[in-house]
């Protein structure tokens, strides 16, 4: 997997090339297809941080999440969050079908025992 990390108008320092690499590297363990990871990093007049992530992935288009705000570090973890819920969407839509959820499975109609039946 190739993890490429950009800076645009913002000095990519070894603290927050470490944060990312971390991050990023448990991606592929939410999709397996995953190939290729950029990362870029942009800082804008008064302080405001964006990160983007762009995950390629096989039989998947582009995969991105987009953050905003004023500390870098931040950006990152919740980037990275919003990429997890997408390559996890994208997984059980490659699966073609969903686990019950929890109220599904509490709303099911019950069956009497049997102990029930015999009196």
């Amino acid at each position: 997997m190739l993890v490429t990390i950009t800076g645009k108008h913002i000095e990519i320092t070894d603290a927050i090339r470490l944060h990312v690499n971390e991050k990023v590297e448990k991606l592929p363990r939410y999709y397996n297809s995953v190939s290729q990871i950029e990362v870029v990093l942009e800082g804008n007049e008064g302080g405001r941080q964006s990160v983007e992530i762009i995950v390629h992935a096989e039989h998947n288009d582009l995969l991105i999440a987009k953050e905003a705000g004023m500390d870098t570090y931040t950006c990152i973890d919740t980037a990275v969050h919003k990429m997890e819920r997408q390559l996890k969407k994208a997984k059980e839509k490659q699966r073609g079908h969903k686990a019950p959820s929890v109220s599904e499975i509490q709303s099911a109609p019950q069956f009497p025992d049997e102990e029930a039946d015999q009196s």
